[in-house]
């Protein structure tokens, strides 16, 4: 028996365990809701989780002696997660400026630095894993890595590129009179950003290192553009959603499709093309297209769909913890660790690679998120009193 086959059964009743599907003329009204968010988060850090499983198990650079078969389907799509990660952090800050008073005053303190905080928390604790595990550094390594301009953890990036994206919405927010001025400053950021990104080639020496830090990030603006037209894009959902429902699931594989086809004839490594940017820009528009296809179909379904599962809502509450620790253990549990040093023990069996990993994640997480926010008391929110 193919366990695998399981695996993917379980994965699909833990997603829509609890969930309550709505009738004719129904909706969920509360699609949005923070609740319904942090549930769709939770689902969303563990499409990040077992994507980066598939990359260290069966993704095609690894020698062939490395690769196990069974989560090949998560391999390509983890920039997808990512997309709708972006989107619902536009879109919370949205509905955050417009429910809570002054919420501008301290943003860069109350928003901002914990982020920081917790970027170089786990900074530390994967160079202290690094050194322990193995991997042979001199005094100047070691440093490199604690400035954090060289990633001890190297999923870290998205803790590195969303405080951008925050104090891109902070200064757009704080002096554009309009908000639309402000919005549309915010995707001339993410336009700057991504153009900056596509002129770097791919790197390990410091930031940016490649497509990945800018293929999703079109989602922040438009969560915010969506937050501001929330009701009127909800009503345009309910009175078309069986055609808008089709034509999006459609469209994530026409439109991934069509990123095939442009990826095949410029891409990303194209890194001594006269043209290199234009390319780039291409390629990372036609992936764009793809998240937006992807998000749309999640609203959508969301809209007719109530999610209830508690796992998943806890892990949404836990989102930032779990998904800075896993990659520890996605290496720990593989058949090196990082290339720099033999792992712990090398599981190949994928379901209890996946056991391994998730089971050791929850634990780490909690223990992180409690070191987390001791720090944040200490030295963020106890100076600001």
């Amino acid at each position: 028996m193919d366990w695998m086959y399981l695996v993917y059964f379980l994965l699909a009743a833990a997603l829509f365990s609890g969930c309550r599907a709505y009738g004719r003329g129904e909706w969920n009204e509360e699609y949005t809701s923070l609740g319904q968010s942090k549930v769709l988060q939770g689902a969303l850090v563990l499409g990040v989780a077992l994507h980066h499983m598939a990359q260290k198990s069966c993704a095609p650079w690894h020698k062939p002696a490395y690769i196990v078969h069974g989560l090949d389907f998560f391999v390509p799509i983890g920039y997808l997660f990512v997309s709708a990660f972006f989107f619902c952090s536009g879109l919370g800050l949205y509905k955050s400026l417009k429910t809570k008073p002054n919420y501008l005053n301290g943003f860069i303190r109350k928003r901002i630095l914990p982020l920081v905080a917790a970027f170089y928390l786990s900074e530390f604790i994967c160079l202290a894993v690094r050194l322990l595990i193995g991997q042979k550094m001199d005094a100047l390594t070691v440093l490199w890595y604690a400035s954090g301009l060289h990633m001890a953890n190297e999923n870290s990036w998205y803790l590195i590129a969303i405080p951008f994206f925050y104090l891109a919405f902070y200064f757009a927010f704080r002096f554009c009179r309009r908000e639309g001025f402000a919005i549309f400053w915010v995707f001339v950021f993410t336009l700057a950003y991504t153009v900056f990104g596509t002129s770097l080639n791919h790197q390990s020496d410091w930031w940016m290192r490649g497509e990945w830090w800018y293929n999703s990030v079109l989602l922040f603006p438009l969560g915010l553009l969506f937050g501001k037209h929330e009701a009127k894009t909800t009503a345009f959902f309910k009175k078309a959603y069986w055609l808008l429902l089709p034509v999006s699931f459609a469209g994530i594989f026409l439109s991934n499709r069509l990123f095939g086809m442009v990826e095949g004839k410029w891409g990303y490594y194209n890194e001594w093309d006269s043209l290199m940017i234009v390319h780039r820009l291409a390629t990372a528009a036609s992936q764009w297209l793809v998240c937006i296809f992807f998000t749309a179909f999640l609203l959508l379904l969301m809209l007719k769909v109530r999610f209830g599962n508690r796992v998943l809502r806890w892990l949404g509450a836990m989102t930032l913890s779990f998904y800075l620790m896993h990659g520890i253990f996605v290496e720990m549990f593989g058949y090196n660790f990082l290339e720099v040093a033999p792992s712990i023990t090398y599981i190949r069996n994928v379901p209890l690679y996946m056991l391994a990993v998730l089971c050791c994640s929850v634990p780490a997480a909690l223990l992180f998120n409690w070191l987390w926010q001791a720090v944040t008391n200490r030295f963020i929110r106890r100076k600001a009193q």
